[in-house]
């Protein structure tokens, strides 16, 4: 191993150390390894938006760049001036244009993905699994095709259902759902734990794989400083 390869495996492993100090409760040397590690990945958001952003979608277009995109360019600029308003009372209404494009195309490319990447997506995975001659020619079970089927289907419907919040008004009476939208909605609810729960356990055993690591990284250290003991 080189000086410099051991220099930082050595801050890797107090580091990591510091950060497992949290065991013992919030602690002055833990709050500085959160510090460090806010401050590397804003430094690292800085200079990736300057060299990646920056650099060739605003001052080569400016400076190279053919007419339209020095227009086009020009137009980010004035609302990126705009946006900095926004730090002065006075001026902030000023910003209130840029704001007003960030939040428009933000919805409208949130949107936009949540119906072509998730709605249609899902409605046509969901057919697909219908598609007998497709699951013939990739050599799928019909009955286990049309139980998959089945049950996403009920899944979709019925969790669609859970959030269906129309409610009927009876006279004298509490507003309350249609009795086969409060059914649905119920079978629904439990397609959303059983998701919830899939999504913890997820998270837990991607949680416990990066603690093996690290506590394999600090084994593996220490048994490379002190082979005689480890």
């Amino acid at each position: 191993m080189s000086p410099v390869d051991l220099i930082w495996t050595l801050i890797g492993f107090f580091l990591t150390l510091l950060v497992f100090s949290y065991i013992f409760g919030d602690n002055p040397v833990f709050r500085l390894v959160s510090y460090i590690f806010v401050g590397v990945i804003a430094g690292y958001g800085v200079i990736l938006v300057f060299y990646q952003v920056l650099l060739p979608r605003l001052f080569f277009p400016l400076l190279s760049g053919s007419l339209d995109q020095k227009l086009l360019a020009g137009v980010g600029l004035i609302l990126s001036l705009l946006l900095l308003t926004k730090l002065f009372p006075r001026l902030s209404n000023l910003g209130n244009i840029s704001m007003a494009y960030l939040v428009g195309a933000g919805a409208a490319v949130a949107i936009g993905g949540a119906l072509i990447g998730t709605l249609f997506g899902q409605t046509l995975g969901t057919f697909s699994l219908f598609d007998f001659q497709l699951g013939a020619s990739q050599g799928r079970n019909p009955f286990i095709q049309i139980l998959e089927g089945l049950i996403i289907l009920v899944g979709i419907i019925t969790t669609l259902a859970y959030f269906h919040f129309g409610t009927m008004n009876t006279p004298g009476q509490d507003p309350k759902r249609l009795p086969i939208i409060e059914s649905l909605g119920r079978v629904g609810q439990g397609f959303i734990a059983i998701t919830l729960g899939a999504l913890f356990a997820g998270v837990f055993s991607a949680s416990i794989a990066a603690l093996i690591d690290r506590l394999g990284f600090i084994l593996n250290v220490l048994s490379n400083v002190f082979p005689k003991i480890f």
